[in-house]
């Protein structure tokens, strides 16, 4: 095998197939990227078998002669990176018995090839079952709600993210046992009906590497126990987390005796700075005391106090009530309304955060406190 690549597709190459190099296994083929040199374009694959990616190089490359060769992905990419400064520069590589050559200029590497026939091959999934959104669509969706993801948990479900398509309506939910984040976008067609648990890992990385242009757009595959995801020349997939998702219908609730609405912008600001006096080991509520026209918010900590004020609109009784800031701030932070909406009952009922369309729902959990300290 002999190739040449432009060294800036080959870079962007490298970064989106090293997604899914295994950095911890007893499988040293697992730590390699697979290149393979079809007649007129080149695939880098990387597998760390919960997790594959594939990318096409198919401009700024020649194939001199097919082939394929698996090397070590961290050396493979150092080497790359270090190799010139030059971003249009040519870097050819090519194998020679176990050795891989890779030369650039006056400069030369040879390293050891690893066994391509060791590399393991990407699943195969049924195309059958699929939808197609916008990347910009999907990258949103990922967005508002992976950071309702625990990241670990004795139970499994919930280190995923439900994907759930009903029709011509495809709905996000995660949850950590603290919050559950909802998002629902309206697709072009009607695809019928599929579910899916997809591991927060794999949705961090393809919101990573997802161009997320609003006119192109990503084809999603649901297979019995795999998901792919096709985008550009890129090709992800993997491995679902098995079992029945929670019964999140279930803990929604439109009932509420308070309702809220409040400046998104300056509630966003009231609560950052409460934030100034919390350590990562202190548990301390902030309390939000609604009354008619006003929000109180205090924090007391072992740093210090807060109590500010901001206006708001309310309707039904008052209310004080404490939650985790970080809660909070995390969903106002990703919604793009001017104004946002908070239905309540009572201190140890969950908050609402919603619009009127249903597009979004955070649902968090309030904290005990003692209202006599406050």
């Amino acid at each position: 095998m002999k190739v040449k690549f432009n060294r800036e597709q080959l870079l962007n190459a490298i970064n989106i197939v090293s997604k899914a190099v295994s950095s911890k296994t007893t499988m040293p083929i697992l730590e390699c990227i697979l290149i393979t040199a079809f007649e007129d374009h080149i695939v880098l694959t990387a597998n760390d078998l919960e997790l594959a990616i594939e990318t096409s190089i198919k401009e700024k490359c020649q194939v001199i002669s097919q082939g394929r060769t698996a090397v070590e992905a961290r050396l493979f990419s150092d080497i790359v990176r270090k190799i010139t400064a030059d971003a249009d520069t040519d870097i050819t590589v090519e194998t020679d018995g176990s050795i891989v050559i890779i030369s650039c200029g006056s400069s030369e590497f040879r390293i050891q090839e690893k066994d391509p026939d060791q590399f393991p091959a990407l699943p195969e999934i049924n195309e059958d079952q699929y939808i197609v959104c916008s990347q910009f669509t999907l990258k949103e969706i990922i967005k508002d709600t992976i950071f309702s993801i625990a990241p670990n948990d004795s139970n499994k479900l919930m280190t995923g993210e439900l994907f759930e398509v009903q029709g011509n309506k495809l709905k996000a939910v995660s949850l950590d046992g603290h919050r559950i984040s909802i998002r629902s976008v309206e697709l072009k067609q009607d695809y019928g009906s599929h579910k899916a648990v997809i591991p927060g890992k794999t949705l961090s990385e393809i919101q990573k590497i997802l161009p997320g242009e609003a006119e192109k757009e990503v084809s999603i595959y649901f297979d019995r126990s795999h998901v792919m995801f096709r985008f550009d020349d890129t090709v992800m997939v993997s491995r679902l987390i098995d079992g029945e998702y929670f019964r999140i219908d279930s803990m929604l609730s439109t009932d509420y005796e308070t309702k809220v609405n409040v400046n998104k912008k300056d509630f966003l600001e009231h609560i950052e700075r409460s934030t100034i006096l919390i350590r990562e080991t202190d548990k301390k509520p902030l309390i939000l005391n609604i009354k008619d026209m006003e929000m109180n918010l205090r924090l007391n900590s072992i740093v210090g106090s807060l109590n500010s004020n901001i206006l708001i609109n309310k309707s039904g009784k008052d209310l004080m009530i404490g939650f985790n800031p970080k809660f909070i701030l995390d969903a106002l932070r990703v919604i793009e309304d001017e104004e946002v909406s908070l239905y309540m009952t009572n201190p140890k009922a969950p908050c609402f955060i919603r619009d009127d369309e249903g597009s979004y729902i955070y649902l968090i959990l309030p904290i005990n406190f003692n209202p006599a300290a406050y």
